[in-house]
């Protein structure tokens, strides 16, 4: 007799005991294959590929995962058997794309003669490619990618400014697989190198402990003080979201530590849910690290990284330094203490940890002093945390070989929905330029606009908060810098103010309802209202929501001008971010009246208006100077009034 197969592979399938082996290998090739080409391993062995074959190699390894990893109804698939459609799609896609690199110097120049060597294996990856999309990421940036697709063969009948120059569908497949503006354009070659670099950092420091001290450092440093558990959130997710360059698994990581312990403080659980989302989504915003859509903007831009993150340095510190005093504010409001001494770490552990430190000090030393490129800079940090961790561990661990070993396979494994979304922006990318839309959109949007800069600043707010919702922050990027921010320049704004504006009105979409990822993901863990947490989310990140503004008016905030410009700026913006968060929080020294927060409001804004922003405006600074000053002496002494009648 025939011995049956297993249970867990029915006829056709594949057990798990063989394709998981499989896909960790797989997993590990991305890894080192993208750290060997960003160490320059092929150049030292006197070996030269064009870039594309090397991007062709890692989508090779990367799209059969999305159809290992995840099943047709987007479940992840763990210990069950593969089914043959799914090594099919698997088997295919890592063809088509090993074809490609394998004849790209051959097939790249003739493209355009459509060569059944460029359309054959482009139809096959662009359909794999749209399935592996779908299966990670669900369905909102597959139609997305459909109708810049529909639109590039048939653009000629959308009428008025927007028409397109059609492409057949041969043209068109040949170009999205071998054009340096396609598939393997510059998206991918970001998601491919540097993501894939911090995303390494970041798996290393949470199998060496890393990830622990800088809770740990966070609530002995915070914890102590009134309302330390929402510093802590708050402290603690700027520290992990700067290196996990997504919100919603930043909510994850460290929501399930700091909204139960905001919840134990009596405080509303949908506002212990908006503290955690609104911290976690502005860690993509804070330097040295950022989120992987920094590192594209940066190439898009045509600057090194460490321009873009001088550039964003200011507007995060106001972007924290706002949720921070509103924390505080509110705790003094509810009375919220510090958390308990018997819950902080000892000071001998948190010393334990600070060779953690180190990795930090070198990425920021190689990436602004001695300009290394980002992915190289990041595998210095990640060597630094592995000989570290080796030699003095944390908190009486050593992280094993074998441990540290396997973070190869996690980091590969964790990469490829960012992969897939980085290949797959490059089909909005090559859209543009092969059709002539880039251009277009922007003309029309400046029509629309009708040259008012705030206007179209309006209009670009919006559109980028409704294109942002249920997309991941690269795809978000990516769409709305080739959408949105040349229209944007085209009226008069700084190029890096605008692709900073999209991007932070991008990420917004992750706090704001109806579609606010963060928020809901926070939302779950904190077992609160979904909606009620979202519109909390927007209060408590009201500020995000006025930056953009400022700096698309003068770009001092971004540290663009003439020193004393510069600090006028930065002065008169924090202090006008601390008034208007007293006013949301209703409390300075003591409760405010309707009327003070109206007051402190009002005088917020007009010192948050830069200074360059239009004639005059500094007068404004001045008036919202000495009005905000004026009534947080009187609140001050209000509140000292009351506390002397109320101890008598």
């Amino acid at each position: 007799m025939d011995a049956k197969p297993p249970m867990d592979a029915p006829f056709g399938s594949i057990p798990s005991w063989l394709w998981r082996p499989l896909a960790a290998a797989l997993a590990a090739a991305i890894t080192l294959t993208a750290m060997a080409w960003s160490l320059g391993v092929p150049r030292m062995m006197g070996v030269s590929y064009y870039p594309q074959q090397f991007l062709a190699v890692i989508l090779a390894l990367t799209l059969p995962l999305t159809f290992m990893l995840y099943r047709p109804d987007r479940v992840k698939r763990w210990d069950e058997a593969l089914p043959w459609h799914d090594a099919a799609g698997a088997i295919l896609s890592f063809g088509a794309a090993i074809f490609i690199a394998l004849n790209y110097a051959t097939v790249v120049n003739f493209v355009f003669t459509r060569p059944i060597e460029a359309w054959l294996p482009g139809i096959i990856l662009l359909v794999l490619l749209l399935e592996g999309l779908r299966r990670s990421t669900g369905w909102v940036l597959v139609a997305i990618m459909i109708v810049f697709l529909l639109y590039a063969m048939f653009g000629n009948i959308v009428p008025g400014r927007l028409a397109g120059r059609p492409q057949d569908w041969q043209k068109l497949a040949g170009y999205m697989a071998y054009d340096v503006n396609g598939i393997f354009g510059l998206s991918l070659s970001v998601g491919a190198t540097i993501v894939v670099a911090f995303i390494f950092f970041g798996a290393l420091l949470g199998a060496t402990g890393g990830t622990k001290f800088f809770t740990d450092a966070a609530l002995i440093s915070m914890g102590r003080y009134r309302g330390g558990s929402m510093k802590i959130a708050v402290f603690a997710s700027a520290l992990f979201g700067s290196i996990s360059g997504s919100a919603v698994a930043n909510v994850v990581a460290t929501g399930v530590v700091t909204i139960p312990m905001i919840k134990r403080d009596k405080y509303p659980a949908h506002k212990a849910a908006a503290i955690e989302a609104v911290a976690s989504t502005g860690g993509q915003l804070m330097p040295p690290v950022m989120g992987a859509a920094a590192f594209l903007m940066a190439e898009f831009l045509q600057v090194g990284y460490a321009d873009v993150a001088l550039a964003a340095l200011v507007p995060a510190l106001l972007y924290y330094g706002a949720l921070f005093i509103q924390a505080d504010l509110e705790a003094a409001k509810l009375g919220i203490k510090g958390a308990p001494q018997d819950e902080m770490p000892g000071k001998r552990t948190i010393i334990g940890g600070l060779h953690f430190i180190l990795a930090f000090v070198l990425l920021i030393y190689a990436l602004f002093w001695m300009n290394w490129l980002p992915e190289r800079a990041a595998f210095l940090a990640c060597a630094s945390v592995a000989v570290t961790a080796a030699i003095f561990g944390y908190d009486g661990m050593r992280a094993s070989l074998r441990k540290m070993l396997g973070t190869i396979v996690e980091t590969g494994e964790a990469v490829v929905e960012i992969i897939v979304i980085s290949a797959a922006a490059g089909i909005v990318i090559g859209v543009m330029n092969i059709t002539g839309l880039s251009f277009n959109l922007t003309y029309a949007l400046v029509q629309l606009g009708g040259g008012s800069k705030i206007v179209l600043l309006l209009m670009s707010a919006i559109v980028c908060i409704v294109l942002g919702m249920g997309l991941p922050t690269l795809a978000v990027y990516v769409l709305l810098a080739s959408l949105v921010a040349p229209a944007l320049v085209e009226v008069g704004l700084h190029p890096m103010a605008a692709h900073l504006f999209v991007l932070y009105f991008g990420m917004m979409s992750m706090i704001t309802p109806p579609i606010a990822l963060a928020s809901f993901a926070a939302a779950s863990i904190a077992k609160a209202d979904p909606v009620k947490t979202g519109f909390a989310s927007c209060k408590f990140g009201w500020i995000a929501f006025v930056i953009p503004f400022m700096f698309a008016y003068s770009p001092s905030l971004l540290l663009i001008g003439e020193t004393s410009e510069v600090a006028w700026a930065v002065v008169t913006a924090t202090f006008g971010m601390w008034l208007v968060s007293a006013a949301l929080a209703g409390y300075f020294a003591r409760r405010l009246s309707p009327l003070m927060r109206g007051v402190f409001a009002v005088a917020g804004m007009l010192a948050l208006i830069p200074a360059g922003a239009f004639p005059g405006a500094i007068y404004t600074d001045a008036v919202g100077l000495v009005v905000g000053i004026t009534a947080m002496i009187l609140a001050y002494l209000n509140g000292r009034k009351a506390m002397e009648q109320a101890a008598t």
